[in-house]
């Protein structure tokens, strides 16, 4: 497929296109507690393409070691998209997002600045014109070293119009390809934004002939419906993220405006490249991975957006699913339940039912992931796709952590107080055991962890969620808990309740140090190069 010349990618031979930006391992990660590590954001990203997304928002290469480092591999290995990293409007920030991501098939270089005048007195502490020179500096220097670039009037949407045109024009004239107007905190409404963007096409000579990109937060709850309304004026890329995670209340939900797209198509005409039966796989591999649950009703992906309790409308879906239905649960990949192993199925089974999920686990990866295989089939009479995607990922995790469980056990008696004793491997490759009572077996096993480990940590959410149905179900545990100045989350899956929450308990710790770390390289980053914004 092929733009049409002088359509700024708003019209294409089939029809206008809308491209998927997505910016979950960018903006998403920014969410409190979420600290991913390079291999977490690789197989996010490998999915991501999965589902075809247009662009990777791949991170913020500047920030930190790990940043760049997660980048760089993305930009690496994960073939299809454009692998994007962003770059506040400093030499520095752009010349380690173009590092991060130069060696991509198709690289991109996002640099942004504020051109609201409560930022650029309060935040940049500077004049418009200040914004000006920086704009037409930082897009001309990533023009130099990348071919596509976008550029973001951070607050755009608390702006004088005018003005933000007078910088966007200063961007296009310096080479930018993409122009996105950040809805940064949420304010705007879908008919204010409708009409800026189309301001912005009247007052900026050319800009029709780039792609122009909305970016819309969800404080007010208009994140969807404000991207949708940047659509209807002429925009053809929106960026969001997967459940929409991301700063505060989050982000435009990549599901919810891929699927208000496809489905009504009759009424703006507008489509996406996506496959949107991996939507629900994707949803779910963000949330484990994560910590951040989908809530039930979420449209689209929550476990009850093609459920029915009234009766009413259960007997009108069992005569015709479409008099309550406007979508097929099949079109975005909720019906994927469809593999099935046995206890006496083999490895080789289960290396292709992990290849037909989009795993390619080979090695003593494989070896692992059938010992947890062989266990669960044990348990339970047969092994689900759901269940294999949660042992997997379970399994990945742990290869990467800085704290492992080692064992863990739990006395208990009507007589006395639980007495959990653990065995945690620490960074150094030394396991230290600790044993403690509790209020219960979890509060006791989380006690000893801490003694453990020698971490104090305060205990901010404890959930639990059925991976499949059934009473032999795999169950998912998330920690959300407040350890060396930082909020972490971390999950752990298994079918004893008790061993999934004890390793849910040491991932979070395990993530707590880690966002430490990327916490201290980050406030030395900002020392050197000024004030960190976390961008549109």
């Amino acid at each position: 497929m092929t733009e049409n010349e002088g359509s700024g990618g708003r019209q294409t031979e089939d029809g206008p296109q809308v491209r998927i930006f997505d910016t979950t391992l960018r903006d998403g990660e920014q969410s409190p507690g979420i600290s991913l590590n390079t291999q977490e954001k690789v197989e996010i990203a490998t999915q991501l393409a999965r589902l075809g997304v247009d662009v990777i928002e791949a991170g913020f290469p500047i920030t930190s070691p790990g940043d760049f480092e997660a980048v760089q591999a993305i930009a690496r290995g994960v073939e299809g998209p454009t692998v994007c990293g962003l770059a506040r409007t400093h030499k520095a920030d752009i010349d380690a997002a173009w590092g991060a991501v130069k060696e991509a098939a198709r690289p991109r270089i996002h640099t942004f600045i504020s051109t609201s005048d409560i930022h650029i007195e309060h935040q940049l502490q500077a004049t418009r014109e200040d914004v000006k020179g920086q704009a037409r500096a930082a897009v001309a220097l990533a023009r130099s070293l990348c071919e596509d670039v976008e550029f973001s009037p951070m607050d755009a949407t608390r702006a004088d119009v005018e003005f933000t045109a007078e910088v966007c024009a200063i961007a296009v004239e310096e080479g930018a390809t993409v122009v996105n107007i950040p809805d940064t905190v949420g304010y705007t409404t879908p008919e204010e934004y409708g009409a800026f963007i189309t301001k912005l096409y009247e007052l900026i000579p050319g800009l029709a002939e780039v792609t122009v990109s909305v970016h819309c937060h969800d404080d007010l709850g208009l994140a969807v419906a404000n991207s949708y309304a940047g659509l209807l004026a002429g925009a053809r890329q929106v960026e969001c993220a997967v459940n929409g995670i991301g700063e505060r209340a989050g982000n435009c939900s990549l599901e919810e405006i891929v699927m208000l797209l496809r489905t009504r198509r009759d009424v703006h005409g507008l489509d996406t490249m996506l496959d949107t039966k991996e939507l629900a796989r994707t949803s779910r591999l963000v949330s484990r991975l994560t910590g951040y649950q989908v809530p039930p009703n979420k449209a689209v992906v929550g476990r009850n957006a093609f459920a029915h309790e009234s009766g009413i409308h259960q007997d009108g879906v069992l005569k015709e699913r479409s008099t309550y239905e406007i979508m097929d649960a099949t079109e975005v990949g909720h019906e994927s339940n469809t593999i099935f192993l046995g206890k006496h199925s083999g490895r080789h089974a289960l290396q292709d039912a992990l290849e037909q999920l989009g795993f390619r686990v080979e090695g003593e990866a494989l070896n692992q992931a059938f010992k947890r295989f062989k266990e669960l089939a044990d348990k339970k009479k047969q092994v689900s796709a759901l269940d294999l995607e949660a042992i997997v990922s379970d399994e990945m995790r742990e290869q990467t952590e800085r704290y492992v469980l080692e064992s863990f056990d739990i006395e208990a008696g009507s007589d006395k107080p639980p007495l959990a004793r653990v065995a945690v491997k620490l960074p150094s490759g030394v396991t230290t055991s600790a044993e403690a009572t509790g209020d219960g077996p979890v509060d006791a096993i989380f006690i000893a962890i801490k003694d453990a480990v020698g971490v104090e940590a305060e205990l901010r959410r404890y959930g639990v969620e059925a991976v499949t149905e059934g009473t032999d179900a795999l169950g998912e545990v998330t920690v959300v808990l407040r350890a060396n100045g930082v909020l972490a989350t971390g999950q752990g899956v298994a079918t004893d309740i008790l061993e999934a929450s004890a390793r849910a308990y040491v991932r979070a710790l395990s993530n707590a140090l880690e966002g430490a770390a990327v916490r201290e390289a980050e406030e030395a980053t900002a020392e050197a190069a000024g004030e960190r914004s976390p961008g549109p």
